[in-house]
């Protein structure tokens, strides 16, 4: 685990686990949480590097941290729930099978994708719904929550590989709406009433409202497409083999 000066790229501090770290940090309240193959999930001072606590569980996907917890999908199937200062497990809740899918937040609830796609009361883990999916595996994609709407990747055709775009309600997880556009889908991305999502050499913009398509960026070098991402009105999109594009939102 690397922290870098933003503005010159200078080495501020490192710290070594004993396995591969898949885990993309997290930082809250001056925190560092990254997950490791070596079964510990790190929490690191993010001034010095200096380790905070572990917690001894294998995490490959990122954690979420909100109201003083940290939440993380384990490779033993668990969600934990722990302190964010100790390290300490007020709950953990099984989520079945082996997921890449990182949990998200909104209003008190926790969102996260396994054998199902799941919603957890936030302090105390209590299953709120969970949508069992055609072929009931949203477990590579992280949900985006906006506006009352849950929106995750799922797969729809086991044999070709295709996945579907689902929009859940938050509240009750009724499927609002889903179409069949993704091939190998990754976590959709949400801004301004459009959702973004990436497959198989293609970048999709879809009305977050009915899911109706917007447009279509079809030129992408790969098919290796690993997240979308809106900042300052820009989609930007990063290819595992060529690189980061960056597209213009109007």
């Amino acid at each position: 685990m690397y922290a870098l000066d933003a503005k010159t790229g200078a080495q501020l501090w490192s710290y070594t686990t004993d396995s591969s770290v898949y885990s993309s940090p997290t930082v809250a309240n001056g925190v560092v949480y990254i997950g490791s193959d070596d079964f510990n999930l790190y929490a690191l001072d993010a001034k010095t590097g200096a380790k905070v606590w572990s917690y001894p569980v294998a995490v490959s996907s990122s954690p979420a941290v909100a109201g003083g917890v940290v939440y993380a999908y384990a490779s033993d199937s668990n969600l934990y729930a722990l302190d964010a200062k100790t390290g300490a497990e007020p709950w953990n809740f099984n989520i079945g099978g082996e997921s890449d899918s990182s949990p998200s937040l909104a209003d008190g609830v926790v969102y996260v994708g396994g054998a199902k796609v799941y919603a957890l009361k936030a302090s105390t883990g209590a299953l709120l719904w969970a949508y069992q999916t055609a072929f009931g595996d949203p477990s590579g994609s992280s949900p985006a929550v906006a506006h009352g709407v849950v929106y995750v990747a799922a797969t729809v055709d086991i044999q070709h590989n295709h996945q579907g775009l689902y929009a859940l309600d938050a509240r009750t997880g009724a499927k609002l709406w889903s179409n069949h556009l993704l091939y190998y889908g990754d976590s959709p991305a949400v801004a301004n009433g459009v959702v973004y999502a990436t497959s198989n050499q293609r970048v999709y913009a879809l009305n977050a409202r009915t899911g109706a398509k917007l447009w279509t960026y079809k030129n992408m070098p790969s098919d290796f497409l690993i997240y979308a991402s809106v900042s300052n009105g820009m989609l930007y999109v990063g290819d595992g083999r060529y690189g980061q594009f960056a597209f213009g939102l109007k």
